[in-house]
Order: C-alpha cells, then structure tokens, then sequence
C-alpha cells in the first residue's frame, strides 16, 4: 500500500491472504471430520465439554470465574485476557442457545454469556468500577479522589476502567481489595436469582462491549421491566460494597492533603517542542484491548494538531502489534501492558524505533492534557 494509507489499514490488507488461508484449511478439515464423526467439530466439541459448561454456569463456577478475573487485574494481571479465553467456548454456545429459547418462547436461562462479564460481572471495567469512579467523582471530600473521579467517568462509564485502575488506584491497594474481588461475584450471583427465581432472560444478544454498563443489561436482556429493576438494583449493591472502602480511603487521602497544606497537581517543566523532531512521525499506543491506548494516541493527535505539527497516531492490543512495528517510529505501552517492556524493547531495537512505557497516574495525566502527551512523545524521540 502507499505509504499515505495509516499502516494498520494497509496491514488489513496485508492480512488477507493469511487469513484466506487459514479459513479453507479449516473448512477442508470440518469436511473431513464431518465424513468420520457425522458432526462438525464445533459441535463434537460443545458436545465432549457440556458437563463443564453446566457445572461454570452454577455460583459456585461464576464465583470462580469472575472472582479470578478481579483478582488477577488487582495484583496487576490483565484478568479477562487470562481467564476468558477458557469460557468463550461456554459463552457463544450460551448465549445462541438463549436466542433460539426465547424465540420459541421460552426462559432464557444460561448464565455465562458475553454481556454477563462486559456488563454485570464488570460493570464499568473490571472490579465493577463504575459506582466506585462516580463516588470519587461526586462524593469525595479528598480534592484528588474527586479529581481522578472526574477524570475517569465518562471512559469508565464505556467500560474502559484503567484511569481509575491506575490514578486511583484501585489495584494492588489493599483498602479495595474486598470489594475489587467481591462485587463483580454478587452482582452476578444477584444476576443469577433474578434470571432461576423471577424468570427474567439471561443475555440474548451480543452487543459492544463499549456500551454504557446499565443500557448494556437492559437491551441484551430484551428490554423488560424486571432488567430495569435489576440495573437498578445492581448500582445500589455495588454502592453498599464500595461505600465503607470508599470512605476509609476518603479520609486517609484528606488527611495526606491536609499534611501537605492543600491537594496539588505536580508541575512539571514545559518542554519547547521541536517540530523537527516529531513532524512526520508515527506513533503506537497499545493497551490490551486498544480502548486505553486510544486515550493516548487521540490526545496525541489532537496536541499535534493545535501546534500545527503532522504526526500519525494509531491504539492497538498488545499481542496484534508484531506486523505493524516497522511502520513507526515510536511504540509507548499503556500500565496494564507495561510489564511488556522489556520483551518489546527487543523487538523495537532490533528495527531500529523507539518504545516506552507509561505508569498510571502519568498515563492519565497524557491523556487528560494533549499538550503534555506531545512533549511526552518529544522527549522520548528527542533521546532525553
């Protein structure tokens, strides 16, 4: 492609012919074993598996699961990238099979579908964080708790939580620890009674799992009156767990304030960007799912653009990046996938570019000020 097309377009196209590949080995696989097992594989395999989807789909099984996922995320572990590959099986057989119940006109009863985890058992990102980020919004007396609060609602209301993850933080700080775990479990336990005991329909359809947590339970779940009431109900539980943590970590941090006369943002020294430096360059942003990386490269894009500066930007999920690193000059890792750096820095040196990471509070402040992500972008191209 010319080297006006953004590289990862050019890399779709790239893509074809792999792809191509990859689908017609597959089909000419399917024929064969359709011939010898009189079934396709998916289904011989949903077939072997269904003791195990029926047990996962119990309170004991969606404790397991959505705890380990809160769980991984608070010692720093990407959880849905760790535990979810292991149930997606389970959540497409379930949530065609709920489909295809309610139009025949019956309960739509399986558990584990896609919308469960996007939006009950992560309800605002992983450890159900939207309650939690409108409290520090609006509730806090600490002048940094409502700050990062503000900052951090309206992504974590589309389900991308790392600015409260990281600028609260909520991970690897042992006041949120029972709640972080905890209330992604009851509110899919809370989930659960309402679809075994009041007969609502358990999730239906499959939407993006950027929707807003709440609009997200009412629409997968064919917009009835008892899915309203369980989105309610569901805010109210996930306020009682936080709120006692919430009010703990309130204090200490207005304590911490009052000790340092008042709550005040680091300044740092403004840095003269040079458009040689930076003009014409391309930039990265990975994350793991390319919602938080998009954060940074849109701030990027628009800091380039009031100082007049052509700079290519581009969010993508670590793991889908290999093919495009050639393309740029410069690869900047979101917290989450920090500890990639090292790994990454192999690649990067060895194709002569550029790569850094970001901690999490200083991840926000980028992707809050366009001005300081460009000089942060300058300062890494410029060697310093």
């Amino acid at each position: 492609m010319p080297e006006e097309v953004p590289p990862n377009i050019s890399q779709t196209f790239a893509d074809v012919i792999p792809f191509a590949i990859s689908i017609i080995l597959l089909a000419l696989f399917d024929i064969v074993f359709r011939h010898f097992a009189g079934m396709c594989f998916a289904a011989a395999v949903i077939e072997f598996f269904k003791p195990i989807f029926t047990a996962a789909d119990g309170y004991l099984g969606l404790a397991i699961i959505y705890g380990a996922m809160s769980l991984f995320w608070f010692v720093g572990i990407q959880g849905p990238s760790i535990v979810e590959p292991a149930v997606s099986a389970i959540y497409y057989v379930n949530i065609a099979a709920n489909l295809e119940l309610y139009q025949t006109g019956a309960h739509a009863y399986n558990i584990l579908t896609p919308g469960v985890q996007q939006f009950v058992a992560t309800l605002g990102g992983t450890g159900a964080t939207l309650v939690i980020t409108l409290m520090f919004a609006f509730m806090a007396k600490s002048k940094e708790l409502k700050a990062v609060g503000r900052a951090s609602s309206i992504p974590v209301l589309f389900g991308v939580n790392e600015p409260i993850l990281f600028g609260a933080p909520l991970i690897l700080n042992p006041i949120f620890f029972i709640p972080f775990v905890f209330a992604p479990i009851l509110n899919v336990w809370l989930f659960k009674i309402f679809v075994d005991f009041l007969g609502m329909n358990s999730f239906m359809y499959i939407l993006p799992w950027t929707t807003p947590g709440p609009l997200g339970i009412i629409l997968g779940c064919g917009i009835t009156l008892l899915s309203v009431v369980f989105a309610v109900l569901v805010l109210a539980v996930d306020f009682v767990v936080y709120y006692p943590f919430f009010k703990v970590y309130d204090k200490e941090k207005c304590e911490e304030e009052a000790l340092k006369g008042g709550y005040k943002q680091e300044e740092e020294e403004h840095i003269e960007v040079s458009n040689d430096v930076v003009n014409e360059k391309r930039v990265l942003v990975l994350c793991a799912g390319g919602g938080t990386s998009g954060l940074l490269a849109n701030a990027l894009a628009k800091g380039a653009a009031e100082k007049g500066i052509s700079i290519i930007t581009a969010a993508g999920s670590y793991g889908a990046h290999y093919d495009l690193l050639k393309d740029y000059d410069l690869v900047v890792l979101a917290p989450q996938v920090a500890n990639y750096y090292e790994d990454l820095k192999k690649d990067t040196d060895r194709l002569g570019i550029k790569c850094a990471s970001c901690d999490g509070k200083k991840y926000i402040e980028l992707t809050r000020n366009p001005q300081k992500a460009l000089e942060f972008v300058f300062s890494i191209l410029e060697g310093e």
